[in-house]
């Protein structure tokens, strides 16, 4: 099977690309460094040709109102292209809850991606996935100092990249779901309490102060960002996780 990979040299496509390769299939990188360009549409027939998935994992450069644009403009040239090639199946990565926090603009943004997938010509499968463990450590720098660091009581259910990486071909090398699949990790947090846990694998001294102003999950209330009873729970938790990488 051949599958083009959009953003296929990052921290997911690459290691999707691999897994797939490792496979059997055939898996193609497609990216600004293999001379693919989104955004004009530069590149996408001939990275395109012959393959009977793409799987999109590009993101935007920007959170802010500006991905709105990103996402527009790349997914109508890529789905044009798909279906200029043949392509038999479509496949977006997304967020679990990305349409209930209309109130960022990166998630409107991401929930106008899956709009326009749904909205296409090809048979498609969203691949909806919590936070991942790796952006922990950026989580932790928007709202530090030297001494606290400031984070909202928000409750997630984050993660590892790697299972993010198996759910992704897991779908990718499926039958199109002409749907959603959520995918999550094994444990529910508080965002406050995830700070503490991290910081102390890490021996860091600094003391987190729960703050539901702070930061950029501030803005999400309730449950959104937890997986449904239909969810798919990844293997690897967090606390083993995090000692690992420490």
């Amino acid at each position: 099977m051949k599958l083009t990979v959009i953003g296929g040299t990052g921290r997911i496509g690459s290691q999707v690309v691999r897994k797939l390769t490792a496979a059997g299939h055939e898996a193609v990188p497609a990216a600004p460094s293999t001379g693919v360009d989104l955004l004009t549409g530069n590149g996408l027939d001939q990275a395109l040709d012959g393959a009977d998935a793409v799987v999109n994992l590009a993101n935007s450069p920007t959170f802010d109102e500006a991905s709105l644009d990103f996402f527009r403009t790349s997914m109508d040239n890529l789905l044009a292209a798909g279906d200029r090639a043949g392509v038999r199946h479509q496949v977006v990565l997304s967020i679990v809850g990305v349409d209930l926090v209309p109130q960022l603009d990166y998630y409107r943004a991401k929930t106008l991606q899956e709009d326009l997938l749904r909205q296409g010509p090809t048979p498609y499968s969203v691949v909806r996935v919590t936070q991942f463990f790796e952006f922990m450590a950026a989580v932790l720098s928007w709202t530090s100092d030297d001494t606290t660091v400031r984070l909202p009581a928000t409750r997630v259910q984050p993660m590892a990249a790697a299972d993010v990486v198996d759910a992704v071909v897991e779908v990718a090398t499926g039958a199109p779901l002409q749907g959603i699949r959520n995918f999550a990790g094994p444990e529910v947090f508080a965002l406050d309490e995830l700070g503490r846990i991290t910081l102390a694998a890490h021996h860091d001294n600094r003391t987190v102060v729960t703050d539901d102003t702070a930061g950029m999950f501030a803005a999400v209330t309730g449950d959104v960002l937890i997986a449904g009873p239909d969810a798919h729970l990844a293997p690897t938790r967090y606390e083993d996780w995090v000692r690992t990488a420490r």
